[in-house]
């Protein structure tokens, strides 16, 4: 392992933490997951949205909104592009790809992410997505 990827796993800066979740995400990695949320993360899933609600602790989060993606669809990832950081607050410009597993209907949508970092770990987030396309991919 290079002095920089041994730099990035150990990083507290507030948008590495942050890319550390987006990878273990993408790589169904839920233990390394769960080890970039605080204790007492609160996660907000966008009304309207499938999955919409505010979980708590890690295990809360990953039960809740990661497996029971995994549930519903295929090939979920959260494609994050861009960061803008501000102090402890961590905005992400992405993109969510998916297929229905019910309709088979693919899904390819733009959304924001609003994270808070503190000591290494986020424990807020926030998601901002059009749900009415996210509706019409689960929909027939």
């Amino acid at each position: 392992m290079t002095a920089q990827a041994t730099d990035f796993a150990a990083s507290t800066a507030p948008a590495d933490v942050v890319r550390r979740q987006y990878l273990a995400s993408a790589a169904g990695d839920l233990q390394a997951l769960r080890a970039s949320l605080a204790p007492d993360v609160e996660w907000t899933e966008m009304a309207g949205f499938p999955l919409a609600g505010t979980y708590r602790t890690p295990e809360g989060v990953t039960a809740g909104v990661m497996e029971r993606l995994t549930q519903d669809w295929d090939h979920w990832t959260a494609h994050d592009d861009t960061y803008i950081v501000d102090g402890e607050n961590v905005v992400v410009l992405a993109r969510y790809t998916a297929v229905n597993k019910n309709t088979g209907k693919p899904l390819d949508v733009r959304v924001a992410h609003h994270f808070t970092v503190r000591g290494g770990q986020i424990v807020r987030f926030e998601q901002f997505v059009d749900t009415a396309l996210v509706r019409d991919a689960m929909t027939d």
